[in-house]
């Protein structure tokens, strides 16, 4: 597994600012606190990167779909495969999930003053996903903040280690978090 706090070079102790991770509940994501969070830091225009988790509920089977809007771009990508009502399992599209992290990795070189990522998900809890941006990001001092489920909060612990603050949803704690940006 990809973990940050593992790697010898750079000293990545000395590195600033760090990681933020949104602890929610299974099931739960936060999307009005991301909303907000890219509301505000645009309020104050600040350069973005990363993605923001748009669901798309249209199917008559319940299951939502979930766009990720590039945040530098504006380009939204499905996020998952329509694989027939009889389908089973999960129906993440990993090479849409590819093709929206390099489009995220291209725009750090816009020198963002925050990474915003939806999710810490079963990719990331594997090493794979928006990790390697996540640790561009820590390497380049771009801060970043990302929803982590809380069933994936010791995966998460195992990657960001000691370079990660745990926030909930509370909008006066993430507001402390984010008054380094400005």
């Amino acid at each position: 597994m990809f973990a940050l706090h593992s790697s010898p070079a750079p000293d990545l102790r000395q590195l600033e600012p760090s990681l933020a991770a949104i602890v929610y509940a299974n099931d739960e994501y936060p999307d009005v606190i991301f909303n907000w969070i890219v509301s505000e830091c645009r309020s104050r225009n600040l350069v973005l990167s990363g993605v923001l988790q748009h669901p798309v509920c249209e199917k008559s089977d319940r299951r939502c779909d979930v766009l990720l809007e590039d945040l530098a771009s504006g380009h939204r990508t499905p996020l998952f495969d329509d694989r027939g009502a009889g389908a089973r399992g999960c129906r993440l599209d990993v090479a849409a999930l590819i093709d929206a992290s390099m489009k995220v990795e291209r725009s750090l070189e816009n020198d963002p003053a925050l990474l915003v990522l939806n999710k810490f998900g079963k990719v990331e809890a594997d090493g794979g996903g928006m990790c390697g941006l996540m640790a561009k990001a820590l390497e380049r001092r771009i801060p970043a903040i990302i929803g982590v489920p809380a069933r994936n909060l010791d995966a998460w612990r195992n990657f960001a280690g000691e370079f990660s603050a745990e926030l909930s949803e509370n909008a006066d704690e993430i507001r402390k978090w984010l008054g380094k940006l400005y």
